[in-house]
């Protein structure tokens, strides 16, 4: 690189670090810091940029931990093309985080897109795209920049769904498996969504709000609104998120149980990759049985997402009716053989 161009961005780097001085960026920066230490072996990473607050925020952090450390970290954007202007809005993202020398990766989904339940197929296009471009780029972690606000978000939806406690809770979780070679992170997920703006703001000077956000078409956006609603009836966040915490100790001790059960009565055979399941399995509690066999099947099918809780009911009652001999379910088969179930991936 010439010394002009090494001078230049000497001086980008400078004017990012700069902000660190301020006492709200250097606590966010801290805990961030921090976050990388606990949660990371090796500190390369990715990270997923939106154009929100957000990711901008976390898109400024990450850029400052590769600038102090030496280290390399990959930037992606999905245009998801579901809005004529979204290409037009990628491109000026792109021209933004240059800027402050942050090279940034624009991901395209191309294709027929759905007609329903868009935010949930959009999301799995999203990671399926940035899972592929992690393979290429040889990273196996990827950070994506929810904060508190988006756990309380989502508590709600999954409340008004009638969800389990794992289904209440699973939002908190900082470090999600996407598959065997990919992890999602959440480094931000205990900073409210001001505290980021006051980053984004201070740094970028601007910000790419896609406007499905106010669109009350979409759950989402209506819980968003009724948790503004709640806020002025007198909800204090502080009760909820302890509430939250509480709910994620219980449901830390019911995996406790799950992994209890998954090894001492389950046996893995690597050289066929599959499963065997004695008739103890089945024995323990209906929550227990019920996330051991959806651990499994995740495990076995290599997903991301389990099936259907529905689904994993109706093969349950079956098994105790004694109704199942052979079933395909999740990319794997389960197969009664003598006493035992043998969960093997489908060919």
């Amino acid at each position: 690189m010439k010394k002009k161009s090494l001078s230049a961005k000497k001086k980008i780097h400078n004017k990012l670090l700069i902000h660190l001085k301020n006492p709200k960026v250097s606590k966010i920066y801290k805990d961030f810091d921090d976050f990388i230490k606990s949660n990371l072996n090796k500190f390369s990473f990715s990270v997923a940029v939106s154009g929100g607050v957000d990711s901008l925020s976390l898109a400024y952090l990450s850029k400052c931990y590769s600038i102090l450390n030496n280290v390399t970290v990959k930037f992606y954007h999905v245009d998801h093309k579901l809005r004529k202007e979204s290409s037009k809005e990628a491109k000026q993202l792109n021209f933004l985080l240059k800027k402050f020398d942050i090279n940034c990766k624009m991901l395209s989904w191309k294709g027929k897109k759905p007609k329903s339940n868009i935010q949930s197929v959009a999301r799995k296009k999203r990671y399926s795209l940035i899972y592929k471009e992690c393979l290429k780029d040889k990273v196996n972690h990827i950070f994506v920049g929810h904060h508190l606000d988006d756990l309380y978000e989502n508590f709600i939806i999954r409340l008004l769904r009638g969800s389990g406690l794992k289904g209440l809770v699973s939002f908190r979780q900082i470090k999600i498996k996407y598959n065997n070679n990919l992890k999602i992170l959440r480094p931000l997920i205990n900073f409210r969504k001001n505290q980021l703006e006051h980053i984004s703001k201070r740094v970028f000077k601007s910000k790419f709000e896609d406007p499905s956000n106010n669109n009350t078409n979409f759950k989402r956006i209506r819980v968003r609104n009724l948790i503004k609603n709640l806020k002025l009836e007198g909800l204090d966040f502080e009760k909820l998120k302890l509430t939250i915490n509480n709910l994620s100790d219980s449901n830390f001790t019911i995996n406790y149980y799950v992994g209890e059960n998954i090894k001492n009565n389950s046996k893995y055979f690597k050289y066929k990759k599959c499963y065997i399941l004695s008739n103890n399995f089945f024995k323990q509690p209906h929550e227990i049985v019920f996330r051991s066999i959806t651990n499994l099947f995740k495990k076995v099918g290599n997903k991301y997402y389990p099936p259907r809780g529905k689904s994993i009911d109706q093969l349950l009652s079956k098994i105790r009716s004694g109704e199942i001999k052979k079933i395909n379910i999740s990319g794997c088969i389960l197969e009664k053989i003598n006493n035992s179930f043998i969960i093997s991936e489908e060919k």
